[in-house]
């Protein structure tokens, strides 16, 4: 354990301890080097020792670092000292959605939508990147103080179960997938699952499978059907309940099959949620219940043995795994066994499956073309909704998947013929959808939409807005539509803005620049802002990418101009200072407040001393001769320059004047303190002493 005031790499001070899981513990640190505070996640003992976990973790950890997203908790650095090793990620100040589910008990409809929306979206990123979480559950989802919603610990699930963790260390058995259970194939569609399992428990404040060990847990992921969410969560949106069933399918093919589709219908429900629109595949084994069998159950068991058991026995006397995958068992399973024993019962299973598999596509050949002689696919009844809804969906996606996409440029700047003309050769039309005022010359393109660098379908429509001499909408009806009162959404995250302006009946364009007031992903400002505007107008939308980063450039060495001129070029406000030095030439940087290559926000100030060259001997003397009152017969003097040095000092005799003469002194004034002894005689011939002082503030002359 980290105490506190302890440095990782020389840079990461330990604050606090925030947090600890089975795998590690998280503290919270400052990074010295960019001045901002981080969480540090750093590896338990028990499994630092491990080589083979070690290895996993950090590839795995590095490979999560490539994840920029709003909604993911960022990755910033990964490391080890002394045996330690640890992660440094973004620190986020907020609460788990654990403990907000457990404050709240029940979500709302539209806050559960919009956390999960927000949870898909960072899912959405990592699967872009062929990065599958493996272990999403609300202890991983963390609710910001100001209510953004992010994702935790991406790619650490991996290394946990290629190590074979225990589920009781990894974390809850309540959230994984069945085929996690089984410990078979996992992809982006187990995230699915998870995420499915999470929106359960917003909605309804309680898991949908429970039990007193992690074995019947998981069992019951494999085997029983969960409780409609509906019995438990009143006035619960049927969308958002078929959603919630869709995603928890055993069946990996019967869920969404990306994360792209179930973002989808998470924002249709936002604005239909009591349309019936989810479509959910039909059962292709008659449902009928799939039973576990000994040897499954047995690994099932071994897989979730606690963890101390495993670390006790020596590496090589651990069970090897081997993947196990859903079968879609008959109730004689038993039967399919070998009596003799000669063949390996999983072979046997996979044999058995196989011959099922090729008998199936055989009868489905055979009434297919029985179907065509007869014509009973075209001149027949009517098809169940399902299946022919599920046929189209599988036509759509085999035409999609063979129409070509192209990355649209952006046409920001260009004249509207420059853009047209561009976007026209990469097989795009363009349309102005409205003019607006503006300082850049009539015709400019101000906006696009979709925005440049997105991949979309060639001959897909990009709707622009163009400069011109007042605000003209020229959106189809527009004139003949009542004006609307337009939300605001200014301070909102970018989809979430999307979704309210087109709830209420606008279309949107967006547009993006840094702003260091502004969290990355927030809309800044909108155009127009509140007020009414006809119905199908356009409701510009400017989103924060954050605070610019930009890297210091080194100009030590530099002549003044040429260092300011090289930092204000890369966004760095300037501060110059001067110093005398016998080894930098005169106008050359000394040194500089930011060393080059630092990576700091754009404004920083950057201070550069500038050389004035060796510094001239500069030297004072001081000499002047002060009148000795009367019977003064000896005097007390000290020299004090304004540096606060005592230049000369001493007492002497006086006959009626003090000579003080200082030389070799470094300042330029200062201030000259005499005490004059006094002595006088009376009739009888006695004598009487006193003393009087005087300061005189003078002026040094230069050698």
């Amino acid at each position: 354990m980290l105490t506190v005031g302890t440095y990782l790499a020389d840079r990461y001070e330990i604050l606090s301890k925030i947090g600890a899981g089975g795998m590690s513990d998280v503290y919270k640190a400052k990074d010295h080097i960019l001045g901002r505070f981080v969480a540090i996640k750093v590896l338990k003992p028990e499994f630092s020792e491990d080589r083979g976990f070690v290895s996993k973790f950090r590839t795995e950890a590095q490979s999560a670092a490539g994840l920029e997203h709003p909604n993911i908790v960022n990755i910033y650095d990964v490391g080890s000292e002394e045996g330690l090793y640890y992660i440094v990620m973004e620190y986020v100040e907020g609460i788990t959605l654990k403990t907000y589910i457990e404050k709240k008990g029940q979500l709302s409809f539209k806050e559960a939508v919009s956390i999960a929306i927000q949870v898909a979206r960072g899912i959405e990123s990592a699967h872009a990147k062929q990065i599958t979480h493996r272990d999403i559950k609300p202890q991983n989802i963390i609710i910001s103080t100001e209510g953004k919603v992010k994702v935790t610990d991406f790619g650490i699930a991996k290394a946990a179960s290629s190590n074979t963790i225990s589920s009781d260390v990894m974390g809850s058995v309540h959230y994984s997938s069945p085929e996690q259970a089984r410990n078979g194939f996992v992809d982006g569609r187990s995230d699915i699952y998870s995420l499915g399992i999470v929106m359960y428990e917003m909605v309804t404040g309680r898991v949908p499978f429970d039990g007193d060990t992690t074995v019947a847990v998981a069992i019951q992921h494999l085997q029983e059907e969960m409780t409609p969410p509906g019995n438990y969560a009143e006035n619960l949106p049927v969308s958002l309940e078929k959603i919630i069933v869709k995603c928890a399918q055993k069946n990996p093919d019967r869920r969404y099959q990306t994360i792209e589709e179930l973002l989808d219908d998470l924002r249709k429900s936002l604005q239909t949620p009591d349309e019936d629109f989810v479509v959910i595949a039909p059962l292709v084994d008659n449902g009928k219940t799939k039973v576990i069998s000994e040897e499954e159950l047995r690994q099932i068991k071994e897989q979730r043995q606690p963890v101390e058991q495993r670390a006790q026995a020596p590496v090589s006397s651990r069970p090897a795994q081997e993947p196990v995958y859903e079968e879609d068992d008959d109730d004689d399973d038993d039967d399919m066994e070998d009596d003799d024993g000669d063949l390996n019962p999983k072979m046997d299973k996979a044999v058995t499956i196989m011959a099922v598999v090729v008998a199936a596509i055989i009868l489905i050949v055979i009434i297919y073309l029985i179907g065509s002689f007869f014509d009973l696919f075209h001149t027949g009844g009517k098809q169940p909704e399902s299946q022919t809804q599920t046929q189209t969906e599988t036509e759509s996606e085999s035409e999609s998947a063979t129409e070509e996409k192209v990355v649209v440029e952006d046409v920001r700047g260009k004249t509207q013929q420059e853009a047209q003309n561009t976007l026209e050769a990469q097989g795009l039309f363009m349309f102005v959808i409205a003019e607006q005022k503006s300082d850049q010359p009539e015709g400019t393109v101000l906006e696009q939409d979709p925005i440049g660098g997105s991949s979309v379908e060639k001959g897909t429509t990009v709707n622009v807005i163009v400069a011109g001499t007042e605000n003209i909408n020229y959106t189809d009806e527009d004139n003949n539509k009542d004006n609307i009162p337009v939300p605001s959404v200014v301070g909102k995250m970018e989809k979430d803005a999307a979704s309210i302006l087109d709830a209420a009946g606008f279309r949107v364009s967006k547009s993006y620049k840094y702003d260091s007031t502004v969290d990355a992903g927030k809309v800044i400002s909108q155009s127009p802002n509140g007020g009414t505007a006809p119905e199908g107008s356009t409701v510009t939308i400017v989103i924060s990418q954050g605070e610019q980063s930009v890297t210091v450039p080194n100009v030590v060495g530099d002549s003044k101009d040429t260092a300011s001129s090289k930092l204000t070029k890369e966004g760095l406000k300037v501060d110059v200072k001067e110093a005398y030095d016998n080894s930098v030439p005169a106008g050359q940087v000394i040194r500089q407040s930011i060393a080059g290559g630092k990576v700091v926000p754009a404004g920083t100030t950057v201070t550069i001393t500038v050389s004035l060259g060796p510094e001239e001997s500069k030297t004072y003397s001081f000499s002047k001769t002060y009148s000795a009152p009367e019977n003064a017969v000896s005097a007390s003097y000290t020299v004090t320059g304004s540096d606060g040095v005592v230049y000369d000092s001493g007492t002497v005799d006086v006959d009626g004047s003090l000579t003080v003469s200082v030389s070799d002194m470094e300042c330029d004034s200062g201030t000259v303190t005499i005490t004059w002894t006094i002595e006088v005689i009376d009739e009888e011939g006695l004598s009487e002493t006193s003393t009087k002082q005087e300061s005189h503030s003078v002026k040094f002359t230069k050698q």
